[in-house]
């Protein structure tokens, strides 16, 4: 059974930063490409971060770009989501996911975590 679970999340200061982690429980971690999605209330869920397989490319949103560093380690099947200068915008359930690569349309993604919870104050 898979199971991708999130910890880390937290109320924070506008400014401050967290990170953020995805434990999977997943045979062949390394064939799977892991991207962080978030949903804030009343929103669409939103592409944040991907990282490939291997951890040789990553992408990120518009929004995050500069601020946000995806990064994993496949001996350990942990993604992360390092988060700096967070802003009141950035609140939201952040979930992570895995698909056969990185993309940001989740009718693509194979699995999903239950999502953990970032507050940003101001």
């Amino acid at each position: 059974q898979v199971q991708l679970a999130e910890s880390g999340g937290g109320l924070v200061q506008a400014g401050t930063s967290l990170r953020i982690s995805c434990a999977a429980s997943i045979r062949h971690f390394e064939a799977y490409a892991m991207v962080w999605f978030r949903q804030a209330p009343g929103k669409d869920r939103e592409f944040v971060a991907g990282i490939t397989r291997g951890g040789g490319s990553t992408y990120y949103a518009d929004s995050v770009k500069g601020r946000f560093t995806i990064s994993r380690d496949n001996a350990k099947n942990t993604v992360w989501l390092q988060m700096d200068n967070l802003k009141p915008d950035d609140t939201a359930v952040y979930t992570c996911a895995a698909g056969g690569v990185v993309t940001s349309q989740p009718q693509r993604i194979n699995y999903w975590g239950r999502g953990t919870q970032v507050t940003v104050s101001t």
